[in-house]
């Protein structure tokens, strides 16, 4: 059975939360309800927050009368866990076909300094493998 991100199972709203507080680093309440489309109330952004930290998914300091929250997680392992769902979900588990799709995308506009630096990684992770 795959593996699950802690991210799988989350509400849109908690979602939504979520792509902020990653695109942002922090935000305050008044922060994420601005970032939102259509935001609910105050007090739904703030339980949507509440929800997540009992989740273990966002973390919050102090700031004075307000509180400024955070991933729980660093985002190199939430974007490693997104692409693995990704991967699995839409490319049947394929990295090479989600590497294609990714060079389509881009109409293979990359430099050759780009086309280098991805020829480098993709012999250091062959490297690891073996």
């Amino acid at each position: 059975m795959a593996k699950r991100a802690p991210t799988d199972d989350l509400s849109r709203r908690e979602r939504q939360v979520m792509e902020i507080l990653y695109r942002k680093g922090e935000s305050t309440v008044a922060e994420i309800m601005q970032a939102m489309p259509d935001p609910p109330t105050y007090s739904a952004v703030r339980s949507v927050l509440r929800i997540l930290a009992e989740k273990k998914l966002v973390g919050h300091r102090e700031d004075g009368p307000r509180y400024v929250y955070f991933p729980a997680r660093p985002t190199d392992r939430a974007r490693e866990d997104a692409l693995e769902h990704v991967v699995r979900t839409y490319f049947a588990g394929s990295p090479e076909e989600a590497v294609t799709a990714l060079l389509r995308l881009s109409d293979a506009d990359m430099t050759d300094a780009e086309l280098a630096r991805l020829r480098e990684k993709i012999r250091r992770a062959r490297a690891t493998e073996q």
